[in-house]
């Protein structure tokens, strides 16, 4: 259009065709905190916010004005995504993903016996099995956790220096030392003293699986 100013975004260039209709916003502002405040105090359900949205298939003003606030923080995340300068947000969201995979690799592993797949034809059956996978996740986190603390400290105790940058790379989804085999056993016990069995030295020479047992 004459008079109209246009920027050159280089290859975003086929993206870069709207901008943000920030009078909407500042039209339903009002409206949209009080949406966000119901959702936090739970007075509102989602399905009645979908209703709010949309009607008949079309975007309802408010449902717009939403949309529009949702594509600033799309616009930002597509610029920090592409910044030739900083990778810092990259290497953040490869860091996320790379998360995400080990625990679903857990998953698939403990629930090995249908290769990571749920086949009960019933929606109880398949609540039971999702919630006691999740069940042996969280504990096989908490007991990974607390040996990873407990070697950490022992480390720290013997004079090595361990840096926190090198911590928060350590990850409770690593699961190679784990036997996923068989069947599990939840019996009640009453823990060691200590709650945690002793360390193992590094420097003891390990048994082999066909050699334990025999002089």
């Amino acid at each position: 259009m004459p008079g109209v100013e246009t920027g050159t975004y280089g290859v975003l260039e086929p993206l870069a065709r709207n901008r943000v209709n920030l009078k909407k916003i500042e039209t339903w502002w009002p409206d949209m905190l009080r949406v966000a405040g119901s959702l936090v105090t739970n007075q509102v359900r989602a399905y009645h916010l979908l209703r709010m949205f949309g009607r008949e298939g079309h975007p309802t003003p408010l449902g717009q004005a939403f949309a529009e606030y949702g594509r600033i923080g799309k616009t930002e995340h597509l610029m920090r995504m592409v910044d030739p300068v900083d990778d810092t947000y990259r290497r953040q969201m490869n860091h996320q993903l790379t998360v995400q995979e080990s625990r679903h690799k857990l998953a698939r592993d403990v629930c090995h016996g249908k290769r990571g797949t749920i086949h009960q034809a019933y929606r109880d059956g398949m609540e039971d099995q999702l919630g006691a996978l999740g069940l042996v996740l969280n504990a096989i986190v908490l007991w990974t956790t607390r040996f990873i603390d407990a070697a950490v400290a022992q480390l720290r105790a013997e004079g090595h220096e361990i840096r926190d940058e090198d911590i928060a790379r350590l990850s409770p989804l690593k699961h190679k030392n784990l036997n996923v085999l068989g069947r599990y056993s939840f019996t009640a016990s009453i823990p060691a003293s200590g709650g945690l069995r002793p360390l193992r030295d590094p420097d003891a020479v390990e048994l082999d699986d066909d050699d334990e047992g025999t002089e």
